[in-house]
Order: structure tokens, then C-alpha cells, then sequence
């Protein structure tokens, strides 16, 4: 059984495109999804800047294009088609790469999936805009300990990642608040992302989603495709797009979603560009199970050798 999965935001870095632009098929794709989204792609992926890249608005249009088109290159779809990982077992992505694998369980087009993250990361930059906020992940502790200091310093657990990782979300006073006093046995890292994603915070891109997602016409997933609001499959494309509406003011549960992989017993966990983050979640929460994190061209080879 293998899990096909996205990353989220943070996990771009400058200049990780650079290598996939010489693959013909995966620079025609990000120079038509480009158009699509508004931003130029491969300028973004290849010279920005850290600063350029961590812009709400650049990272979630770049980071869906480039999951979509890693996996393309992965199934050997041709130019002119949408890649769909019907090959796959089961299918997830974190926070705003389960986008990724909504297009990859053929829910939405990738032109639909651009169109639809390009207008995500307008309207969580503008809602992140309008108070001071931020995330910090808490890594170790007592997790009932961590939730209740989050609770204390009124701040949200936006991520809860498994392995003993948690992602609190507030205003950076509140965050503040939790570096001069954390859990005990815990060590907490400010994320390089520019607002409290997963909160309350977010409720005007919430409306603006509502708005877009009427107009779409979704398909039902043609394989397991799980959701970050609590690990389980949703088997219609209606409720794929009314959970990917709400998931931007909730709570991802990727540990609920490991969950879920093991119990289905899966045996294997790709990772599509640009990857690493969430296999190196799997091996610490998913100890035994096979992963390759695409990373480069290079990683293409062992990735496949997971395929079905």
C-alpha cells in the first residue's frame, strides 16, 4: 500500500526549483500554471529570496505547482495532461499541500487547483495583514502539558503533527508570551511563515474560498484521499472542496492522518516536492514504512521503485 503525500508551507526553499527546469514537460507546466496563478513560477522558484518566497501569497501557489508537477514527472504523465495518482493507495498533503492531493486524486484540475491556492494565499496574506501573527512549533513535552500552556496563553494548536510536534498559532504578543514561558522539557522554533494559519485569525479568506469553491465542479477522488480535519477518507468531491474551505481557519491533524496510513497499512510514503518534511515525520511516527522524499530529479528513480 503506498501513500502519496504534499508538503506544506515552509517547506520551499530559494533556488529548489533550479534543477527541475531541465525537464522540459515540468518547466512547460510551471510556465502555464504561472499564467494561471498570476505569479511568475520559475522566476519565484529559481531567484527568490527567502523573504520573496515566505510571502503567503508566492509560497502556496509555488508549492502546489511544484508538488503537481513532481508527480507528473514521477508518473510519466504527458505534457498535455493533468497527473493523477490513481496508482496510489492512499493520498494526503499538509495544510495547503492537501490541495496537491486533491488535484492528484483527480477532485479538481490542475488548472482548477492553481486558480483556486492562487486565491488561498491572496486571502490568507490579506487576513494575516490585518493583526500581527505568527506560528511556533513545539517540539517534545508532555502533549496534554503543551496543549494547556497553548490554552493558557490563549493560542491555537494549528498543527498537530504527530511525533511531538505541535504548531501553536496566535498573535506575537501571545507568542511571546509562550517563549518566556513554555511547556517544561519542550523547545520551541519560530516557523518562517507570515501569519496564524490553521485560526480564527483567517476567517475572511474562509469567506473568499466559499465564494470560489461554488463555482466549481469537483469529481469524486479516484483513490483514498484523507483530510487534515480528522485523518479519515472523504469519499465526494463536494466534501473535499467544503472541507478545503474550512481547513484554512481549523486545525490540521496530520497526526490523525498517520494514523490513518498505518492502519490502512501502508507500506510506503512518497513525498512530492519539495520534500522532506513529512517523511521525516513518518520515520519517526510511522517507524518501519518505506519513504523517499523528492527532493531532485535524482530522487525520480527511488521514488518509483515505490510504485505499484
Amino acid at each position: 500500500m503506498l501513500a502519496i503525500v504534499a508538503p506544506g508551507q515552509g517547506a520551499q526553499t530559494p533556488g529548489f526549483l533550479e534543477p527541475w527546469l531541465e525537464l522540459p514537460a515540468f518547466a512547460a507546466r510551471l510556465g502555464a500554471w504561472s499564467e494561471v496563478a498570476q505569479i511568475d513560477l520559475i522566476e519565484l522558484g529559481t531567484k527568490g529570496d527567502a523573504e520573496q518566497i515566505k510571502d503567503t501569497a508566492v509560497a502556496q501557489p509555488l508549492l502546489v505547482a511544484a508538488g503537481l508537477a513532481s508527480l507528473a514527472e514521477l508518473l510519466g504523465t504527458p505534457a498535455d495532461a493533468d497527473p493523477v495518482a490513481d496508482a496510489a493507495g492512499v493520498l494526503a498533503g499538509h495544510s495547503v499541500g492537501e490541495l496537491t492531493a486533491t488535484a492528484a486524486a483527480g477532485v479538481l484540475s490542475a488548472e482548477a487547483a492553481m486558480t483556486f491556492v492562487a486565491a488561498r494565499g491572496r486571502g490568507m496574506a490579506e487576513a494575516s495583514a490585518v493583526t500581527p501573527t505568527g506560528m511556533t512549533a513545539v517540539l517534545g513535552g508532555d502533549r496534554d502539558a503543551v496543549l494547556a500552556k497553548l490554552a493558557e496563553h490563549g493560542l491555537t494548536p494549528a498543527n498537530d503533527n504527530g511525533a511531538g510536534q505541535i504548531v501553536a498559532a496566535g498573535t506575537l504578543e501571545q507568542l511571546a508570551a509562550l517563549a518566556a514561558d513554555g511547556p517544561e522539557k519542550a523547545r520551541l522554533i519560530p516557523l518562517s511563515v507570515a501569519g496564524a494559519f490553521h485560526t480564527t485569525h483567517m476567517a475572511p479568506a474562509v469567506e473568499q474560498l466559499a465564494a470560489l469553491a461554488a463555482g466549481l465542479t469537483p469529481a469524486d477522488p479516484v483513490t483514498k484521499l484523507l483530510s487534515n480535519a480528522d485523518g479519515q477518507a472523504v469519499a465526494t468531491g463536494a466534501e473535499v472542496l467544503d472541507r478545503l474551505v474550512k481547513q484554512v481557519s481549523n486545525p490540521v491533524r496530520w497526526d490523525l492522518c498517520m494514523e490513518s496510513m498505518l492502519s490502512l497499512n501502508v507500506t510506503g510514503i512518497i513525498e512530492l516536492l519539495p520534500g522532506g518534511t513529512l517523511v521525516g515525520l513518518a520515520k519517526r511516527g510511522m517507524r518501519g514504512v518505506a519513504s523517499v522524499a523528492v527532493k531532485t530529479p535524482n530522487d525520480l528513480a527511488a521514488a518509483r521503485d515505490l510504485l505499484p
